[in-house]
């Protein structure tokens, strides 16, 4: 099993070279096929779950968007009122993240590229991380939890590939037929098991499941 580091080379790999322009795709009004529209859904109503786990109104909160993509959370916690670094480790998708953020709401918005776990980005009152851990071993989710909330104040909502039958079916298949142009493979993880490894504060929020997109939405309480 691949350690963090190179996980997380492989993912910046992937995403600045292979999957840039599908992602902005997915992430816009643009028509996609019918399989990536459910994904689309699928991620719009996991971003509305965790957004929920936030006060409405995030006036003086600094909130780290962990993973940050093309920015679409970003935005978000932004127009709330929120001091928020969007960090992301494909530069690429830092600049699309830039580029369509609104005029208006970016003297409240710090954007880098590189590891969101880094202890350079500062401290938080919360931390997002939407998608971006899906590809770690339950340790280095631990590991990342533990780095991240030493510096945040109240929680870390973050989101798993949850261990079902059918994940798990994808998950053997691509063991079997490893292909280097691939995404990196989702690592699905059960919740007692990934509770073991992260000790107390670690809860379950709820799921999504949405045609190919099936995600579980878990809050870690430092």
């Amino acid at each position: 099993m691949p350690d963090y580091s190179s996980t997380l080379s492989r993912v910046e790999e992937y995403f600045d070279k292979s999957a840039t322009k599908a992602w902005e795709r997915l992430t816009s009004d643009a028509p996609v096929s019918r399989i990536r529209q459910t994904v689309r859904e699928g991620r719009d109503r996991m971003r509305a779950i965790m957004l929920s786990r936030l006060p409405d109104d995030l006036r003086g909160a600094r909130i780290l968007d962990a993973g940050c993509g093309t920015g679409l959370m970003t935005a978000e916690l932004a127009a709330r009122g929120a001091e928020v670094v969007a960090v992301d480790i494909s530069p690429q998708l830092i600049g699309i993240a830039e580029k369509r953020l609104d005029e208006g709401l970016r003297g409240q918005v710090t954007f880098a590229a590189g590891d969101m776990t880094a202890a350079e980005h500062g401290r938080f009152d919360y931390a997002l991380a939407m998608d971006s851990l899906i590809y770690y071993t339950a340790p280095d989710i631990a590991e990342a939890l533990h780095q991240i909330g030493s510096r945040t104040a109240q929680a870390i909502v973050f989101t798993v590939a949850p261990r079902t039958p059918f994940l798990m079916t994808f998950w053997y298949a691509g063991k079997a037929f490893p292909r280097s142009d691939r995404s990196p493979i989702m690592i699905p993880h059960a919740l007692d098991a990934l509770s073991r490894a992260t000790g107390p504060g670690l809860s379950k929020v709820d799921r999504v499941s949405r045609g190919f997109y099936i995600s579980e939405c878990l809050e870690y309480r430092p």
